[in-house]
């Protein structure tokens, strides 16, 4: 008997995957599946006997120079998790404000759009008074891009302004949020999906110390396991509910989702703002705890199975 093929999408940077899913090919094969690992854009690979593709490290999809070709490439798969419906709507952080609309709190954010031709000054004028903020572009992954700055000081706001302008021209949107210092005091919480179920959660610390400047490199996180609160637990059931809203507004139907990562940070209030919802080439933290591998590998079974 033939064994169903699942092909681990990823990028000529992570030509075997990145550390966290390297356990998943004999994962799957201990499931009856023979996994392949491919190259997203690689030209010399088959995609129409790729089986059931799962994305993973297709961490440069992002780039100005890939971006199109990677949703063309997401919508000729037959089977891929997650759907090429969601990936073209979450690989843009415009969906965010959609999210808001749908009753998910999110940090406050100021949108600059290439189409709006802002000056230098314009930029200035639109950035936070006090306190640190944070730049980054809306189309984005990994981190890049992404950077940490203070309103009152003069070099550091100077930084911003070019940093954001870059963006501007190279035709990317961009995002200023101010920086909470619930992050620095607690860092992020990040409660993980599969196939709608609630597998673990971990804690990640800071990334954007008071230095950080926005560069082109994938940045590292710190996780640690952790078991959820039920406020935390509510809460993430709550943006989920919004994001399958948003899915059926896009798609027209519901779809489930194989993987879905949900980032937030306390609002300083007892509750909570989202950063992020992550469905294209999510960090999973499958090393985390001793059971995300197998959880993870479970659910892409199903989806073979089914």
């Amino acid at each position: 008997m033939t064994k169903p093929i699942v092909t681990l999408a990823t990028s000529a940077d992570f030509p075997n995957l990145d550390e966290d899913d390297r356990g998943l090919p004999d994962a799957l094969r201990e499931r009856g599946i023979e996994p392949r690992v491919a190259i997203w854009d690689d030209p010399a690979v088959n995609w129409d006997d790729a089986g059931v593709v799962v994305m993973r490290s297709v961490r440069d999809y992002a780039t100005k120079d890939k971006y199109a070709a990677f949703l063309e490439w997401a919508r000729s798969l037959s089977r891929v998790a997650n759907h090429s419906d969601v990936v073209t709507w979450n690989s843009d952080k415009h969906y965010l404000g959609r999210l808001a609309d749908l009753g998910v709190p999110m940090i406050p954010t100021t949108w600059l759009e290439p189409t709006a031709g802002l000056s230098k000054h314009q930029v200035h004028t639109r950035f936070p008074a006090q306190g640190d903020f944070v730049v980054k572009p809306a189309i984005s992954s990994g981190g890049r891009g992404t950077g940490r700055y203070t309103s009152t000081h003069a070099g550091s706001r100077s930084q911003a302004i070019n940093d954001a302008m870059h963006h501007l021209r190279h035709g990317r949107s961009v995002m200023v949020q101010r920086y909470l210092q619930e992050v620095d005091r607690g860092g992020e919480i990040s409660l993980v999906y599969f196939n709608g179920i609630l597998s673990h959660a971990v804690d990640k610390a800071p990334m954007l110390h008071p230095r950080f400047r926005s560069t082109d490199e994938v940045h590292e996180e710190i996780v640690t396991a952790r078991e959820p609160s039920e406020q935390e637990w509510l809460w993430g059931e709550r943006v989920r509910k919004a994001i399958h809203g948003l899915i059926k507004e896009h798609a027209g139907r519901d779809i489930q989702l194989l993987f879905n990562r949900v980032d937030m940070v306390g609002d300083g209030q007892g509750g909570f703002y989202l950063m992020e919802v992550s469905l294209i080439d999510a960090g999973l933290y499958l090393g985390s705890t001793p059971d995300a591998l197998d959880n993870f590998a479970d659910a892409i079974a199903q989806r073979v199975f089914w």
